[in-house]
C-alpha cells in the first residue's frame, strides 16, 4: 500500500508536466550579483528582493568583520532568527551547542551545503537545555576558512527540500577562488584572561586544465575553556571555587575541498571534507562526605572530567550537464558520517572500590547518511507570454544510527556487574553503579539500526503577468519506518510598484522523527527511595517499558507555514523587508519529563492506586522518559530587515544593515496516548517554559561598516531578549535581555596585508544573576548564572586581532 501511495503521489505531480519548451535566463536578467540567492528558487538569477520568501545572504566580508571563528556563532551575530544558546555542565551539548532558526528546534531547519543536503550529528540533546530531545546538525563542522557565503531561507520550505525544512533552511556555499591562496591568523581572550581562542586559516585553490578548479582549505582552532564558577559555601569549608561552569575547552582540525572538472560534456563536481574536534568539560563536583566520593582516591572531593570527540566526514560526487539546449540534468551522490565519543576521566566507579580505575570509554554514538540524487531543470513555453521555470526531482536516502557500549567499569555494579551483591559505600549505603559524571552505555543499549526513504519532488515558478510571479511546489515521500507523506506549497509575489512588492507564501511540511530520537536509548542504575539498585531508562520505542505504558511508535511531526511580507525599495541605497509568519506543528516530538513512581508507593501493589509503581516494579525501573509526539505548538513572528548604503564626497562608503526578529511560540495542545499517564505527567510545566520561554521572543542587529581608503571600521549592536527556565529548582526564573556592542577597526596595508582588530562585547555585559533564593541551592553552589537557556552565554567580553594575507 505504501508504494501504491507514492506512485500516485508521483503521476500526481508528473501530471502537471507538458512538452518542453526552454527559454534559458540570460545573463542581463541578474542585476547585483551579490544579492543572488540559490535556496528558496528554483530559477538562476534571483535576487533576494525578487523571492517570494524572505531570504537572508551573509558575505564573507562580513564574516570575517563578526569577529567570531564558528559558524555558529557567527550566524547568532549577524541573522536574528538564528539562535546558538550557550550551554555547560551539559555533556555532550558542551560541544556540539543547538543551533536553531525561528524559535523552533534544530531538527527542524535544514542545512545544506552546495544547495545539497547536509547529514545530521550524531548526539542526542537530551539535558535540560535548549533543543532537549532532538539532534540537529553540527554546523561548526564547518569551516569558515572554506566558507564563501551563507545564505537562510526563513520559510518552511519541506515541499522544496524535504524533511527537517519547517523552519527553513541554511545552505553553506564554499569557495571557488584559485590562483590564490589565503591565510588567516586570528589570537584573541575574554577579559577576565581565559578562553583563549588561536586560530588559523589556510585557503588555496588550483586551475584543473582549461575550466576545471579544486579549492581547498585547512583550519585549526584551539579554544581555551572559560570558567565563570562562583564560590562554593555550601559543600567545602573554606569555601572555594568547585566547578568548572562556562565553555569547554576545544581543539579543533578541519580539512575541505570543493571542486569541479569537466567530463565530455558534462561537468563533474565534488566538495566535503573532514574534521575532528576534542573537548573537554566537567560534571558536577562531589565533595568529600558525598556517597559518591572514595577518601582514599579522593580525600578532598572531585570534579569529574568529560572528554569528548567528535569525528565528521562528508563527501559529495555529482555530475551535471544539459540534455540539449534546453534542459539540464544534475546526478549527485553523498556521504556524511558524525561520530560522537565519550570518555571520562578523574572519576571513579563506587561499586568498584578504592581500586577502580578512574577513567574509562563511555561508548559511541554515530550516525551516517547516504543520499542520491537526481534533478531536472528547465521551463515551459505558456500562453501567457512568459515561460514557467520548472525542476523535478528524485531522492533516496539511507540513515542509519549506533550506539556502541562503554568499558565494563563505565555501567557496571561492581566487576561482576551482579545487582544481588551488596557493596557499599563510604557512608554505609549501597554503592552506585557506573563511572561518575557519565554513566556509560550499556550492553542493553547497544543499537546498530536505521531506515531508507525516497521521495519525488516538482517545484513550478512563473510570471503569470508583468506583475505577478507565483509558485508550486509538491513532493511525496516514503519512509520504511512509518509511511508516506505529501506537502505542497504554494507562493506568490505581486509588484505594486516599480519600489513596492507583496510577497507571500503558505505550506505544508513534515519532519519525520529522525533515527537518533527512534533508536536512542540509555540506562543508569541509581538508589530508589528504599535504597535497592534500579534502573533509570531513556527508552527507546518498541521498548518493554514503552509498550509496558503505551506510548506508540514515534509519528511524523505535520506542520502549517504562512507568511506575508513587504518589499520596498526606497531607493537605489535603502531597502526594507517586513514578513510575518505563523508556524502551526501538529504532533511535534518532544521529550518527556522524567516518569516517576507514585509518592508513597513502596508498599503499593494496587494498579488502581500506584499505577507508574505497579507497572516500573516488574521492570526493575525506577523512572523512565520516552520520546513521544506529545504536544502541538503555535509559533508567530515578525521579522524586519532594512540595508542602507550610501557614498560620501569624500568617496568613502558605509553600510548599514538593521533587523529585528519577534518571535512568540505556544504549546497549544498537550496530549498522553498511554492509559497510565496524565499529559502533565509526559510533558510538565518546566518542559513548556523550555519551550514557549527557552529562546529569546526579540532579537535585533544595527551593523553600520564604513570604508575609507585603506581602512574600514565595523561597529555592531545585538539585543539578545529576555529567557526563562525552570528546569533545576521547580520555580521559573527569567533572565533580562541585553544589548552586546562589537567593534573592529582593519587596515590594508596593500592588496595582500590586512589587519583587524576589535572586540565582541566590548562593554563586558553579563546575564541578570541567579536569584540567590529561588535559585537555591545552585547560586550557593557557584552557579552565578544561569544554564539551560542563555543566548549569549556567561563569558563577557572578548578581544582579538586577526592577519590576512592573500598570495
Amino acid at each position: 500500500m505504501k508504494k501504491q501511495a507514492l506512485a500516485a503521489a508521483v503521476a500526481t505531480i508528473l501530471s502537471i508536466s507538458a512538452t518542453p519548451q526552454i527559454h534559458a535566463q540570460s545573463s542581463d536578467e541578474v542585476e547585483d550579483l551579490g544579492n543572488i540567492v540559490s535556496v528558496g528558487t528554483r530559477v538562476s538569477g534571483r535576487t533576494i528582493t525578487e523571492t517570494a520568501a524572505p531570504v537572508d545572504i551573509i558575505t564573507s566580508e562580513e564574516i570575517t568583520n563578526s569577529g567570531a571563528t564558528e559558524v555558529g556563532k557567527i550566524l547568532q551575530l549577524l541573522a536574528p532568527s538564528f539562535n546558538f544558546s550557550s550551554t555547560t555542565i551539559s555533556d555532550g551539548t558542551d560541544i556540539i551547542r543547538p543551533a536553531t532558526l525561528r524559535g523552533l528546534g534544530p531538527d527542524q531547519v535544514l542545512v545544506l551545503v552546495n544547495g545539497k543536503r547536509r547529514h545530521q550529528q550524531a548526539l542526542v540533546n537530551v539535558q535540560q537545555t535548549i533543543a532537549r530531545g532532538s539532534a540537529g546538525t553540527d554546523i561548526n563542522a564547518i569551516p569558515v576558512t572554506a566558507i564563501d557565503r551563507i545564505e537562510i531561507l526563513r520559510d518552511g520550505a519541506a515541499a522544496q527540500y524535504g524533511s527537517d525544512a519547517i523552519s527553513g533552511v541554511i545552505n553553506i556555499i564554499l569557495k571557488q577562488q584559485t590562483n590564490l591562496t589565503s591565510i588567516s591568523l586570528q589570537a584573541g581572550q575574554h577579559y577576565e584572561g581565559d578562553g583563549e581562542v588561536l586560530m588559523g586559516g589556510l585557503n588555496t585553490g588550483f586551475d584543473l586544465g582549461e575550466d576545471g578548479f579544486i579549492n581547498l582549505s585547512l583550519e585549526y582552532r584551539d579554544r581555551g575553556e572559560t570558567n565563570r564558577a562562583g564560590v562554593d559555601s555550601l559543600r567545602v569549608d573554606p569555601p572555594r571555587v568547585t566547578q568548572r561552569i562556562g565553555d569547554a575547552d576545544s581543539e579543533n582540525v578541519y580539512l575541505w575541498f570543493n571542486g569541479e572538472v569537466p567530463v565530455g560534456s558534462a561537468e563533474l563536481y565534488f566538495f566535503g571534507g573532514g574534521s575532528d574536534r576534542e573537548g573537554n568539560s566537567s560534571g558536577f563536583f562531589r565533595s568529600a562526605g558525598d556517597d559518591r566520593t572514595s577518601p582514599a582516591l579522593y580525600p578532598d572531593g572531585f570534579l569529574p572530567t568529560l572528554i569528548t570527540n567528535v569525528n565528521d566526514r562528508s563527501l559529495n560526487v555529482g555530475l551535471r550537464s544539459d540534455f540539449n539546449d534546453r534542459w539540464s540534468w544534475d546526478l549527485n551522490a553523498g556521504l556524511g558520517h558524525n561520530r560522537f565519543t565519550f570518555r571520562t576521566a578523574n572519576s571513579w566507579n563506587v561499586s568498584f572500590g578504592p581500586g577502580s580505575p578512574t577513567g574509562a570509554q563511555d561508548g559511541t554514538l554515530k550516525y551516517d547518511q547516504r543520499t542520491l540524487n537526481f534533478d531536472v531543470r528547465g521551463s515551459y513555453d505558456t500562453s501567457w507570454g512568459s515561460p514557467v521555470y520548472a525542476s523535478y526531482g528524485l531522492e533516496y536516502r539511507d540513515e542509519n544510527y549506533e550506539i556502541v557500549r562503554g568499558d565494563l567499569v563505565s555501567y557496571a555494579y561492581g566487576p561482576n556487574n551482579d545487582p544481588s551483591l551488596v557493596i557499599l559505600n563510604q557512608n554505609g549505603g549501597i554503592a552506585a553503579a557506573g563511572i561518575q559524571g557519565f554513566p556509560g552505555f550499556t550492553p542493553a543499549t547497544e543499537v546498530d539500526d536505521g531506515r531508507d526513504s525516497i521521495g519525488v519532488y516538482a517545484d513550478f515558478e512563473s510570471n503569470l503577468t508583468d506583475n505577478f510571479m507565483m509558485g508550486l511546489a509538491l513532493r511525496a515521500e516514503d519512509y520504511s519506518d512509518f509511511g508516506n507523506s505529501f506537502t505542497g506549497k504554494l507562493s506568490g509575489l505581486l509588484t505594486v510598484s516599480d519600489r513596492v512588492s507583496l510577497r507571500g507564501t503558505v505550506s505544508t511540511g513534515f519532519r519525520a522523527p529522525s533515527v537518533q530520537q527512534a533508536f536512542y536509548s540509555q540506562v543508569s542504575t541509581n538508589l530508589n527511595a528504599d535504597g535497592v539498585l534500579t534502573e533509570t531508562i531513556t527508552a527507546r520505542q518498541g521498548s518493554d517499558v514503552a509498550r509496558a505504558f503505551g506510548v506508540p511508535d514515534l509519528e511524523e511531526e505535520t506542520s502549517v507555514n504562512a507568511s506575508l511580507g513587504l518589499v520596498f525599495e526606497v531607493n537605489d541605497q535603502f531597502t526594507l523587508t517586513a514578513d510575518l509568519y505563523r508556524i502551526d506543528i501538529d504532533d511535534r516530538i518532544v521529550f518527556s519529563t522524567s516518569i516517576n513512581p507514585e509518592a508513597g508507593s513502596e508498599n503499593c501493589f494496587d494498579a488502581a492506586v500506584c499505577p507508574i509503581a505497579v507497572l516500573l516494579r516488574p521492570l526493575n525501573v525506577g523512572q523512565a522518559q520516552f520520546f513521544t509526539n506529545a504536544i502541538d505548538t503555535e509559533t508567530t513572528g515578525l521579522d524586519i530587515v532594512g540595508t542602507f548604503n550610501t557614498e560620501f564626497d569624500n568617496g568613502s562608503l558605509l553600510n548599514v544593515v538593521g533587523a529585528l526578529h519577534f518571535n512568540d511560540t505556544d504549546v497549544s495542545t498537550v496530549r498522553s496516548s498511554s492509559s497510565v499517564l496524565e499529559p502533565g505527567q509526559i510533558f510538565d510545566e518546566t518542559q513548556r517554559v523550555l519551550i514557549e520561554e527557552g529562546q529569546p521572543g526579540e532579537s535585533a542587529l544595527l551593523s553600520f561598516t564604513h570604508d575609507y581608503n585603506n581602512w574600514s571600521t565595523n561597529l555592531r549592536f545585538n539585543y539578545f531578549g529576555s529567557v526563562a527556565g525552570q528546569g533545576f529548582t521547580g520555580i521559573r526564573q527569567e533572565w533580562g535581555g541585553k544589548w552586546l556592542t562589537d567593534l573592529s577597526v582593519s587596515y590594508a596595508f596593500n592588496e595582500q596585508v590586512k589587519l583587524t582588530v576589535g572586540g565582541t562585547n566590548i562593554f563586558d555585559e553579563y546575564p541578570d544573576k541567579w536569584d540567590e533564593a529561588d535559585g537555591f541551592p545552585f547560586p550557593q553552589l557557584g552557579f552565578v548564572y544561569g544554564w539551560e537557556t542563555l543566548p549569549f552565554g556567561i563569558n563577557g567580553g572578548f578581544y582579538f586581532a586577526k592577519l590576512n594575507v592573500d598570495f
